[in-house]
């Protein structure tokens, strides 16, 4: 896949179904070891690819579990490195599809091989 634009968008894609899906085994190979997440309401700090991937099983076990979604609307790729900022909008709903918040993020991709990995994501709670 030569653009970067085009190969992030396909495992953000990949990301939202795996969130929709509580699907654990999808999440790890887009997840860098040292991954950190920044939440958006009271900035819990996820340190590494086994802490996010116990919150996402904690909340894909709970009886009304929030399914979020990230929409990009930017990515602009470096020039000199193999990474990537991503830049959008991301909700949180029921599963039985009612809003409940929503706001933006940035995300940080680095490119390892052939793919696409997140290195970094950091959302604001603004609904």
């Amino acid at each position: 896949m030569d653009s970067p634009d085009l190969a992030i968008r396909m495992r953000r894609a990949a990301f939202n179904r795996a969130l929709a899906d509580a699907d654990l085994d999808a999440i790890g190979p887009l997840l860098t070891q040292h991954v950190v997440l920044i939440t958006g309401t009271d900035s819990a700090v996820l340190n590494g690819r086994k802490a996010q991937l116990l919150a996402w099983k904690r909340e894909f076990a709970a009886a009304d579990r929030t399914i979020y979604t990230r929409l990009p609307e930017a990515i602009e790729a470096s020039g000199v490195e193999p990474i990537a900022l991503e830049h959008g909008r991301w909700q949180g709903a029921t599963t039985a599809g009612a809003a409940i918040a929503a706001g933006t993020y940035a995300a940080k991709w680095r490119q390892i091989g052939t793919d696409w990995a997140l290195e970094a994501e950091i959302f604001i709670t603004l609904a």
